[in-house]
């Protein structure tokens, strides 16, 4: 039974991830000159701090120079975290994107076209979503198990804080006229 290099760094390196209580996401070899570039992924539901990245990458490069994994050639050792660009794929991706807001292609059975809404939960079946209102309309529940969606990103949001600051002020305003016509 022959094993590819990715799958051998994969039994490799997973156990030393997830002794680091973080769950490895991608592993990627690409030529860089004469060199390559290993790149390894992973990511928690906290996130991954720059001192854990450090320490991980010292314990991967030790158990990588004790194996011939990487052949002779040279190669660079990256260990990092998935970027805000990140294809969410699996359910983990939803827990750790809940509150955000994603833009989703939808497959035919859910109808098609594109859905942009903010994730308020996530189960073993699929996510349940937060459409925004259009138009001054109050925004609407939806809720599309994983089958219905085609891909999904996390959007940037420049000014989520001042969007979410100005809702809370309007809301205490409105809060305020109702007491005072009380």
């Amino acid at each position: 039974m022959s094993t590819t290099q990715s799958e051998r760094l994969r039994e490799l390196l997973e156990p030393l991830v997830s002794k680091k209580g973080l769950d490895l996401e991608e592993i990627e070899v690409t030529p860089a000159g004469k060199r390559r570039v290993l790149r390894v992924v992973v990511d928690s539901d906290d996130g991954v701090q720059l001192d854990t990245c450090a320490e991980l990458s010292r314990t991967l490069s030790e158990s990588l120079d004790e194996t011939d994994i990487m052949g002779g050639s040279p190669y660079v050792l990256e260990v990092t975290s998935p970027g805000a660009e990140r294809p969410l794929t699996e359910q983990r991706h939803y827990r750790r994107a809940l509150g955000r807001l994603v833009k989703a292609d939808l497959t035919e059975s859910a109808g098609g076209g594109e859905l942009t809404a903010r994730i308020t939960g996530v189960d073993a079946a699929g996510v349940d979503l937060e459409v925004p209102g259009v138009k001054g309309r109050k925004p609407t529940a939806r809720r599309l198990a994983f089958e219905e969606i085609a891909k999904a990103r996390v959007e940037i949001e420049f000014n989520r804080k001042a969007a979410e600051q100005r809702a809370q002020h309007e809301s205490a305003a409105a809060d305020d006229e109702g007491k005072e016509e009380a």
